[in-house]
């Protein structure tokens, strides 16, 4: 929890420098400007990508598959739109970034190893195998 705190403390400052100096550059209006339209064409691109990664979703059901890659690039593209609301440059890029198909499939691959070494198999034990014909039957 203590490392997430750092990461958000520290996220917040470099925002606030990255603003600092793109607004001493470009002027502050500019700068208010282009976050303000990068979020509202972010948020258009990832609701198309949203779309997109359904449809591939459905896609995958109707054919009897788990649809697990596109279930994580759903969660990237959602990522990816938060990353968008929040005002900064850094994170819009990143925002950005994530939408973009090739460079989603390499966070998935990352996440899905991610999960792989997260995840414990447990196996059910069951009874001892009882051999197939009429007298594996038992009567309650």
């Amino acid at each position: 929890m203590f490392t997430f705190l750092v990461a958000i403390v520290a996220m917040a400052v470099l925002e606030l420098y990255v603003m600092i100096k793109v607004g001493s550059a470009i002027g502050a209006f500019n700068a208010i400007a282009i976050l303000i339209l990068v979020s509202i064409f972010g948020l258009w691109l990832t609701k198309h990508a949203g779309f997109a990664v359904l449809n591939r979703m459905r896609v995958q059901i109707d054919a009897g598959k788990m649809p697990t890659a596109e279930i994580i690039d759903g969660v990237l593209v959602l990522v990816a739109g938060l990353l968008l609301v929040f005002p900064g440059f850094v994170t819009d890029a990143f925002g950005l970034v994530l939408l973009f198909p090739p460079t989603r499939s390499v966070a998935r691959g990352f996440a899905m190893r991610r999960i792989r070494a997260r995840v414990q198999l447990f196996q059910i034990r069951r009874g001892p195998e009882l051999p197939p014909g009429p007298d594996n039957v038992i009567d309650v």
